[in-house]
C-alpha cells in the first residue's frame, strides 16, 4: 500500500486529538496538515491545544510544532498538502455539511466523524466489518457533487458500536424483528473529562440530546442496501432506545433485548460471534482487530476498565447472553467510544477505502 498524506480537520478537539495519536505511527497514513477554527489558525498545534489536551497518551512530538490552518479559509493550502482528510469538527450540522462538501468538491476525500451527512442517501456510513459494500455508492455521490476524486464517507454514531455489530450476524440468519436497547455512555462521548465536567462525578444524566433518535435510525442505514446509486434503509427491525450519560471516562455499554422470526439457540449465537470475520480481517487492515467480537462467560463481564482496550480499543465485547421473558434474548455489549466508536472507526474506514482504491 502506498503512503497517503493526511489532514485532520478539527484537530484541537477530543476526537481530533485521538486522530493525532492513532495516526502518529500509522503504516499507510502520515499527517501532513492540521486544521481547526479561525481561533486556532496561525498557532502551532501545541499552542492551539494549550492545557486542553484530554488524552492520557501524550501529544505526538512530530505534530507539536506543526502549524494549524483555518479549516475554511485555508482550503487551497490544505489541497496542496493532503491526499484526504479526517473531519471531527464541533459546528452546527448545516455548517459541517457545507464544510465537508467544500472539501469533497475540492477533490479531497473526507472521512467524517460528524453526523451531518449520515442521512444523505449517497453518502456511505461504513463499519468495515459490517457493510463494506456500501462503498459502491461513491460513484453516484461523485456524479452528484461533480467530482472525479472527492467524496464524503461517514462513520456511524459511537454508541451503535456497542450492539449493532452483535446483532448484525444474527439479523439475516434469524430474522431480527424487534430491539430494545439502553446505552450507558461515557463522558468522553461529550468531549469532556472529569476535570472539565465535575458535575458528572457521582452522577447520572438520563438524557443525551439526539442520541436516542440516532440509536433508532442509524442502524437501519447500516443494514440497508445500495440500489440505483443510493442506500435504501432496512425496514426491520423496530428499534426503541434510551441513552444515559454515566460517570465513566471511556467506553459505552449497552443492555440489549432482541426478538427474531426464528428463535435462536444461545450456544449457536456464541459460536457465530466467536467465528465472525470480515474483509477487515481478511485484508489485514492495520486498525482492524484480529478478533472482532470477544464473548465473556463470567456474569460480571465485560467490564469497562478491563475490556475497553481489547485489540487496541477496536474490539467489541459481549456478555450475559441469555433467554428473556418478553424478548427472545438479552445481552450486554461494550465498545471503546473514542477508538472503535469514533476516531479508530474512521481510520479503519479510510483503510478500507484505500484497499478498495477510492483514495487513489
Amino acid at each position: 500500500m502506498r503512503d497517503f498524506r493526511v489532514g485532520i480537520i478539527g484537530a484541537t478537539g477530543m476526537v481530533g486529538q485521538r486522530f493525532a495519536t492513532l495516526l502518529e505511527n500509522h503504516p499507510w497514513f502520515h499527517v501532513t496538515a492540521l486544521a481547526a477554527s479561525a481561533r486556532s489558525a496561525g498557532k502551532t498545534y501545541e499552542e492551539a491545544i494549550g492545557s486542553r489536551w484530554a488524552l492520557t497518551v501524550p501529544m505526538p512530538e512530530s505534530m507539536k510544532k506543526m502549524p494549524v490552518y483555518d479549516a475554511e479559509a485555508d482550503l487551497d493550502k490544505m489541497k496542496e498538502l493532503v491526499d484526504f482528510v479526517f473531519c471531527a469538527v464541533n459546528l452546527p450540522k448545516a455548517e459541517v455539511k457545507a464544510l465537508e462538501e467544500m472539501y469533497a468538491k475540492a477533490e479531497i476525500p473526507v472521512m467524517s466523524n460528524n453526523s451531518a451527512n449520515r442521512g444523505v442517501p449517497d453518502v456511505p456510513m461504513i463499519v468495515p466489518e459490517l457493510n463494506p459494500e456500501h462503498a459502491d455508492v461513491i460513484p453516484a455521490q461523485r456524479k452528484r457533487l461533480g467530482t472525479k476524486r472527492g467524496f464524503i464517507a461517514v462513520k456511524s454514531n459511537c454508541s451503535l458500536q456497542c450492539y449493532v455489530p452483535l446483532l448484525s450476524p444474527l439479523r439475516e440468519l434469524y430474522g431480527l424483528n424487534k430491539v430494545l436497547v439502553c446505552t450507558y455512555q461515557a463522558i468522553s462521548g461529550a468531549g469532556k473529562t472529569f476535570e472539565r465536567w465535575p458535575e458528572m462525578v457521582d452522577n447520572l444524566i438520563p438524557y443525551i440530546g439526539g442520541e436516542e433518535e440516532k440509536s433508532e435510525q442509524e442502524p437501519m442505514k447500516l443494514w440497508g442496501k445500495v440500489v440505483d446509486g443510493a442506500i435504501v434503509n432496512a425496514e426491520r427491525p423496530l428499534i426503541t432506545a434510551q441513552c444515559l450519560r454515566v460517570p465513566v471516562t471511556d467506553g459505552h455499554t449497552a443492555a440489549v433485548f432482541a426478538s427474531f422470526d426464528r428463535k435462536p439457540d444461545i450456544e449457536e449465537i456464541k459460536k457465530i460471534w466467536d467465528s465472525y470475520t470480515s474483509i477487515a480481517q481478511e485484508a489485514q487492515l492495520p486498525s482492524a482487530p484480529k478478533k472482532f467480537i470477544h464473548y465473556f462467560e463470567e456474569n460480571d463481564q465485560p467490564q469497562i476498565k478491563t475490556a475497553r482496550d481489547l485489540e487496541g480499543g477496536m474490539a467489541i465485547s459481549a456478555g450475559r447472553l441469555r433467554p428473556d421473558t418478553q424478548y427472545d434474548i438479552k445481552f450486554i455489549g461494550m465498545a471503546h467510544n473514542t477508538l472503535r466508536g469514533a476516531a479508530g472507526g474512521a481510520v479503519e474506514m479510510a483503510e478500507l477505502m484505500a484497499v478498495k482504491g477510492y483514495l487513489d
